[in-house]
């Protein structure tokens, strides 16, 4: 189609047995306006997702699958799939992950009715076997809100932008600030949002408009920029330190090069949130992980008394204690649950 309010982007890299759920959950949302851009990144399942999408959609006008030539990686596959794309919004979807029914009307609706939008801030569910049976959602605020462009917006929204699932940006904007000197960090669209958010507006969604599939491992590592950094299968402590190195070093980049000063922000809000950046660390040996304490304080964190308590109180309790005891503290404090997930919860 011509002209679509919409793309909803898709960076394919096997899991080609969750592809038919993914489209489908597209191709049955109550809205027309919208295109489909998959670009798949030269995967050993290469040819069973080009079958798949011939043999079952191949009559489906929305769909688009570009091949790449080569690995591109998470980062240059990303704007890959915004280079290719025509809609006025890019609205990125996990390759294992649900849409959420009414996620593009919603969408929609916002930004044809608010000026000057430049990213959409989600709710979203984690599921194992049934996307309507989440066992987590993920709630920033308790409804609706419009931010203004500037500092404060871009440290609100930049660490929520880490799962990808539902991540919407205006394309023309993000376009304008291509760059590929960020590659193998993982997220370039945290850097895409401070930069496009420094001249306009977040707005944040309540309801939930992607569900998130908590079962698979990580396979980054496949492409020359993340080779020898991370390893398909999931996240060792060197690469865990890349990732907030490289979260810490585009914000810092980002404000040097537009004078918006959000770093400081941003920095207070990794060391808040430090926990799903160790998470999946807790099982390591005292001195390995005493090692990665150290690596993440000298990035700049050690300097917050919330980053100690969390980073301590995590490897005592592990993941079960540590949640129990985030749940007493939200209990109390009077939080809505849906609220607090995000602190113990939500995963990168």
């Amino acid at each position: 189609m011509s002209n679509p309010l919409i793309s909803v982007c898709i960076p394919s890299y096997k899991r080609v047995e969750f592809l038919s759920s993914l489209l489908d959950s597209i191709l049955s949302q109550d809205f027309d306006s919208y295109e489909i851009i998959i670009c798949e990144d030269n995967s050993p399942q290469r040819d069973e997702i080009a079958k798949t999408i011939h043999e079952q959609y191949a009559r489906n006008e929305h769909i688009k699958l570009y091949l790449n030539e080569k690995n591109l990686g998470y980062d240059a596959n990303f704007r890959e799939l915004l280079a290719r794309s025509t809609g006025d919004y890019c609205f990125f979807m996990g390759n294992d992950d649900v849409m959420a029914p009414g996620a593009l009307k919603k969408v929609a609706q916002v930004v044809r009715t608010q000026s000057n939008i430049g990213l959409i801030l989600r709710s979203y569910s984690w599921f194992v076997e049934d996307p309507f049976k989440p066992v987590q959602t993920v709630r920033y605020f308790n409804e609706d809100r419009i931010f203004p462009p500037g500092a404060e917006t871009i440290a609100t929204a930049y660490r929520r932008c880490g799962v990808l699932s539902g991540y919407v940006i205006r394309r023309e904007a993000a376009i304008s600030y291509a760059t590929n000197i960020f590659d193998g960090f993982l997220y370039y669209q945290m850097y895409l949002a401070a930069c496009v958010l420094t001249t306009k507006c977040a707005y944040y969604v309540h309801d939930v408009l992607t569900f998130s599939r908590s079962t698979e491992a990580p396979d980054f590592g496949n492409s020359k920029k993340e080779e020898g950094v991370f390893t398909p299968g999931g996240y060792t402590p060197e690469a865990r330190i890349h990732m907030v190195t490289g979260m810490l070093t585009i914000a810092r980049s980002v404000e040097k090069k537009t004078g918006v000063h959000f770093a400081h922000g941003v920095e207070n809000d990794i060391a808040n949130y430090v926990y799903p950046y160790i998470s999946d660390q807790l099982n390591l040996p005292l001195g390995k992980y005493l090692n990665l304490y150290r690596s993440l304080g000298n990035l700049g964190l050690k300097k917050y008394k919330m980053f100690h308590t969390h980073i301590i109180l995590a490897y005592i309790l592990k993941e079960k204690g540590y949640n129990a005891l985030t749940k007493i503290i939200r209990d109390r404090l009077g939080r809505s649950p849906a609220i607090g997930n995000i602190y113990a919860g939500e995963k990168v």
